[in-house]
């Protein structure tokens, strides 16, 4: 089958899939829109951010390491490179300004067992301008999984990454780059990650959200930073739309008499079935009942789109991997089942040594109609019972910027294929209008020297059967409390060495 590498973006002017109270919970304006991809950079554009924060920083997350150093490359004279230090000088040195940090509570067991970082949540619980606080604001079994930093209400970080430690990396990716190690010396796998900043109504509206999740965690009702007409924009961030409305899109379990919220699913269903030609999409897992139905429905058809997944090659730990591995197993099967035109498939990266890529990035792109970074993964548990949030564009919401758009989004997933495949983003889109299909542009780039992509194999066929003991460790629904106990004891890091040193050598079963 081919299809065309870019086209007019479909459905110009009809009705758009970002619906709020459907797909999304709100359509909010951004000045500036810029996708974020790995811990490098990100960590470096926040710290550039932190420095011009005046009022509020409000860090809402699933956890935190004070240890890790946001920009190890460019240390800053007269200000401490580690994590907690760092924002406590910035609470020193500016008397207006507050932070406040939100962590999931179980996702403390893992803080705890993490040097000197519970000392400096101790010393935060204890000041008047820097607050910790644990957020237990969820079912039994759940867990709460956004990963937000808003400052000032002016500029918002949203998406996938943690943090905390294992998670910086560059985009080379690079076999043995000594900078890759924990705060103990050890080092760690590659890791593949994304994030968006935004600014404007939308950055205000996550703010408003956080402040939400503070109330709902802590009973202390925060008030909205004054606006002010500074920019804590980063000046190295390329913003790649302006003036673009957002979609901001949520998971919430049912709690205390407050109805669940399942916007992010239905985003994907959406997508799923409005896509036109490829669906890309990155995950770290993939063992979604309602998913993998839905994809598979597309597959069948004559002439439905292709669909492209990037995995990482197992999950974290023992635990996880027998639980999320299985039920990736069962999906697998199930789609190449239903995939009777050859238009599935799924990929994992390695390095140029043949090293895992660990892929924690949570993005979908749908044609060059949509684009969607989060927090949530393809499991059930970001479907219903974990807190996520994610955000998209879409270029069929304004017909006169729905080509600028649509470049963008196209622009994206050739740099991230590029990414993996170690070519050019020029060379996907070249590679693409000759081919007339995404699965065989990747077939034609994988191999050969350097990074690439690699189908993935299972060993024993899977069925979509019940997923018994799997289905214990991602559940749809809250779980009994014997359950969630035995989910928390899972989750404690074991700080086990990989052969060589690589390797994450950490994780338990909590869906980061």
């Amino acid at each position: 089958m081919h299809h065309p590498s870019h086209t007019a973006p479909a459905l110009a002017g009809s009705e758009g899939l970002l619906q709020p109270g459907r797909t999304c919970w709100r359509v909010e304006r951004a000045a500036r829109f810029a996708p974020i991809v790995d811990a490098a950079d990100y960590f470096a554009h926040l710290r550039s951010a932190l420095l011009r924060a005046q009022h509020s920083v409000l860090f809402v997350g699933w956890e935190f390491d004070t240890r890790i150093k946001l920009d190890p490359d460019h240390p800053i004279a007269g200000l401490p490179e580690e994590l907690g230090p760092f924002l406590s000088a910035l609470v020193e040195r500016r008397s207006s300004l507050s932070i406040r940090v939100l962590q999931w509570n179980l996702g403390i067991l893992g803080t705890l067992a993490r040097g000197t970082t519970p000392l400096y949540l101790l010393n935060w619980m204890r000041a008047r301008r820097f607050q910790f606080r644990l957020d237990s604001a969820h079912p039994v079994g759940a867990s709460h999984h956004q990963k937000i930093v808003v400052i000032d209400d002016v500029l918002a970080f949203c998406g996938g990454i943690d943090m905390t430690d294992d998670r910086w990396d560059t985009r080379a990716h690079a076999d043995g780059d000594v900078r890759r190690v924990r705060p103990s010396g050890r080092a760690y796998a590659p890791f593949h990650d994304a994030t968006v900043a935004v600014d404007g109504a939308a950055a205000a509206v996550l703010g408003a959200l956080a402040r939400e999740r503070w109330y709902r965690a802590t009973g202390e009702r925060l008030t909205p930073p004054d606006r002010t007409d500074h920019d804590p924009w980063p000046d190295s961030l390329t913003p790649v739309l302006r003036d673009v409305e957002v979609g901001i899109a949520r998971t919430e379990p049912p709690y205390q008499g407050r109805p669940g919220v399942r916007e992010i699913e239905q985003l994907y269903l959406a997508c799923i079935a409005a896509a036109r030609h490829t669906l890309y999409v990155e995950s770290q897992y993939f063992a979604s009942r309602c998913i993998a139905e839905a994809m598979a429905a597309r597959l069948g058809e004559p002439d439905g789109p292709e669909v492209v997944v990037v995995n990482p090659d197992r999950a974290m730990g023992w635990l996880e991997e027998t639980a999320m591995g299985r039920g990736r197993s069962r999906v697998l099967a199930h789609l190449r089942s239903a995939d009777r035109f050859g238009r599935f498939r799924l990929y994992r990266p390695v390095t140029a040594a043949g090293q895992p890529i660990y892929v924690h990035a949570k993005v979908l792109i749908v044609d060059d109609r949509l684009l969607r970074i989060g927090s949530s993964n393809l499991n059930n548990r970001s479907m219903g019972l974990d807190t996520e949030c994610d955000l998209a564009v879409e270029a069929v919401r304004e017909p006169v910027t729905a080509q600028t758009t649509a470049a963008a989004i196209i622009g994206l997933r050739d740099a991230l294929l590029g990414e993996h495949l170690g070519v050019a983003p020029d060379d996907i889109a070249r590679t693409l209008a000759r081919t007339g299909s995404l699965i065989a542009t990747i077939e034609a780039l994988r191999g050969g020297r350097g990074r690439t992509l690699v189908p993935f194999e299972v060993l024993a066929a899977g069925t979509m059967q019940p997923l018994s003991e799997g289905e214990l460790l991602d559940p749809e629904q809250p779980e009994p409390v014997w359950r969630a106990m035995l989910h928390a004891l899972a989750d404690r890091p074991r700080r086990r060495a990989h052969p060589q040193g690589h390797g994450p050598g950490r994780k338990g079963v909590s869906s980061e």
